[in-house]
């Protein structure tokens, strides 16, 4: 019989031979996963890790324009919806070379931006119905003051849209073919309908007699060819303070002016009675940035602050 301390020696020749056995497996399998791991196109499993967000890249879409239905025709009691039609045409515009100084007024063109939709649209055919008013001096709603010329008219509520139709061309035309181009000064309310226009009684007569008191037509926005600069006036009472700012003389439709802070531009509120406003006063004073229909952004600077003047420009937007 075996003794004890024989016993004890067989036991840990037997452990040895086991963690031998343990460590060439081991060994074994380093080797074969180092193997696989420098195989080319073999992926090895690192473990768990901090997951990192996926970022991707998107180039800025240039400048291209859009194009627009050529005879989108929304009946009187509608109006074209911000969906429902293709963006109008805009075309880039180089900056202008700089036009002899005028005191301490500079003007500049700058690039465009896409247009804000709005009721009144470029290349877009409206119907509606045509009435006559007695225009006087030709002011209106839009406080542009007395009309050079009579060929005016006032669009009813809907369409005038918060005065931003003030100051756009409209060439209306009636059934019998006749047609004129009228300048909108003023708001035709309720009962105006949408589609509306209520013409001076000098440009109505241009397409019928006045006898027929409602006429049926087609309208659309327009872009004058023969047309000097723009003005801006402030309103009676602006000052550092409060001020109220006004576009005048402008070819096409306004959609925005900004005023120039020391944090950048500021956007104006538009009132019904075609002034953007600062109230508190920042900006006023400053330079000022129009932009257009056709997104086409004009700035003035050097502007004084005079109440109830019309200041001349030597900008005006291009034509479309």
């Amino acid at each position: 019989m075996a003794t004890t301390r024989q016993v004890a020696r067989q036991r840990r020749h037997r452990r040895r031979l086991v963690l031998g056995a343990a460590a060439a497996l081991t060994a074994a399998g380093v080797l074969a996963y180092l193997v696989m791991a420098l195989l080319p196109g073999h992926k090895v499993d690192a473990g768990p890790a901090a997951a990192s967000p996926l970022v991707t890249t998107q180039p800025k879409a240039a400048g291209t324009a859009g194009t627009a239905s050529p005879s989108a025709t929304p009946s009187p009691s509608s109006s074209p919806s911000a969906s429902g039609s293709a963006s109008p045409k805009t075309t880039a515009t180089p900056k202008a070379a700089k036009s002899p100084s005028k005191g301490a007024q500079k003007s500049s063109r700058g690039s465009t931006t896409p247009p804000s939709a709005g009721r009144i649209r470029p290349h877009t055919l409206y119907q509606g119905v045509a009435t006559a008013y007695q225009a006087g001096a030709g002011d209106g709603a839009c406080l542009f003051g007395p009309s050079p010329d009579m060929m005016i008219a006032a669009m009813n509520t809907t369409d005038y849209e918060t005065s931003r139709a003030c100051g756009a061309y409209v060439l209306v035309r009636a059934a019998n073919g006749k047609s004129v181009t009228v300048r909108i000064t003023n708001e035709c309310p309720l009962p105006c309908a949408p589609g509306q226009i209520d013409l001076s009684q000098q440009a109505f007569a241009e397409l019928a007699d006045l006898k027929v008191g409602r006429l049926p037509i087609t309208w659309s926005l327009v872009s004058p060819s023969s047309l000097g600069t723009m003005s801006i006036r402030y309103k009676t009472g602006s000052s550092a303070y409060w001020c109220g700012i006004q576009v005048v003389g402008h070819r096409n439709p306004v959609v925005r002016l900004e005023v120039s802070t020391g944090n950048g531009w500021r956007q104006l509120p538009r009132t019904s009675f075609n002034y953007f406003i600062s109230a508190d006063g920042n900006g006023c004073g400053k330079a000022i940035r129009v932009t257009d229909i056709y997104g086409e952004q004009l700035t003035v600077s050097g502007l004084a602050v005079l109440p109830n003047v019309l200041q001349s420009t030597r900008v005006q937007f291009a034509r479309h």
